[in-house]
């Protein structure tokens, strides 16, 4: 009678574990992923090396070189706060951020309006719509400075076009770049020219996601175009227009080529912006403290910037 007991503990009693077979097995898939993940794991690594090579490394770098006196003519020699003082000093520093300030404020009036009220327009169009939106963006293709050669000459006094074409009207030539009223608004109008059409796009992106329906509702309730404009298109489009009046502010705050192409800076210092005078210090007088210092002032101001885009995405989100 005990056999067939012993059979059936033999047959309930649980197997031993094959520990050592299976940290081998773990080990093996372990190995296995890794091997097909190396590819992503080399281009990761090459991504995050470019990045703290020519990123991350040249803002440290210049943060540092703001407390230097460089030359890179002889070793650098640390002088703490000096190049902030003499950059504060300097009656440029302040003449430099309101050339800035009005060319922002310009180019909101004159750069924010006009995609908006192209991108209404064209929106229009059943028929061509393909054409017209190369039409508008074939500017951005443009190389920055064929489009500053070009439009030198068209306000150049002499035999540019613009003259001729006030002549052609039986109006006086007008001193575009020569003039210190005049010359920051012929920058604004260069500029908003050349970067106007990918904004265009973007609003034309959002004006074809509004529902037709809301349209019909209010042309049923007699609304006209403008009050359509005021109280359907823009309402809906407000989160896009945040977002690109910020992009704009950013982008319009470190205008460079403009001036330095067309107007050097002139006349009497009138386009003188925040990028030029950084240059200045760098490339014409050799004080590269100075332009680190600038340079970081310039970063905090856009980085507060970038912080309200930051918070209005996320809220959005």
């Amino acid at each position: 009678m005990a056999a067939p007991t012993l059979v059936r503990e033999a047959k309930t009693s649980p197997k031993p574990r094959k520990t050592g077979v299976n940290n081998v097995n773990n080990g093996s898939r372990r190995r296995r992923r890794f091997r097909e993940n190396l590819v992503a794991y080399s281009f990761l690594g090459a991504g995050v090396l470019c990045f703290a090579l020519f990123s991350w490394y040249p803002i440290v770098r210049g943060w540092l070189l703001g407390f230097q006196e460089v030359t890179f003519a002889q070793p650098a020699t640390w002088v703490g706060w000096e190049n902030y003082r003499r950059l504060f000093d300097d009656p440029l520093f302040v003449t430099a951020w309101q050339n800035t300030g009005y060319f922002t404020l310009l180019a909101l009036v004159f750069g924010f309006a006009a995609p908006f009220l192209t991108a209404v327009v064209l929106n229009e169009f059943r028929h061509a719509r393909s054409y017209l939106r190369m039409t508008v963006y074939l500017p951005v293709m443009l190389p920055p400075i064929v489009t500053m050669l070009l439009w030198r000459w068209f306000y150049d006094p002499g035999p540019g076009l613009f003259n001729n074409l006030l002549e052609t009207l039986h109006l006086p030539a007008q001193q575009w770049l020569e003039s210190e009223n005049m010359s920051m608004i012929s920058l604004v109008l260069v500029s908003t020219w050349a970067n106007m059409g990918t904004t265009t796009l973007i609003y034309l992106a959002a004006l074809g996601s509004i529902p037709g329906e809301v349209y019909e509702a209010a042309e049923l309730d007699g609304a006209s175009i403008r009050q359509r404009l005021w109280h359907v298109t823009m309402p809906q489009m407000r989160f896009i227009l945040m977002i690109t009046l910020l992009l704009q502010v950013i982008g319009t705050m470190q205008v460079f080529i403009e001036p330095y192409v067309l107007t050097g800076g002139g006349p009497d210092d009138a386009t003188v912006t925040v990028l030029l005078l950084l240059y200045r210090y760098a490339f014409v007088y050799n004080d590269f403290g100075m332009a680190s210092a600038m340079s970081t002032v310039l970063f905090i101001v856009l980085g507060l910037f970038a912080a309200a885009y930051l918070r209005l995405t996320r809220s959005k989100g």
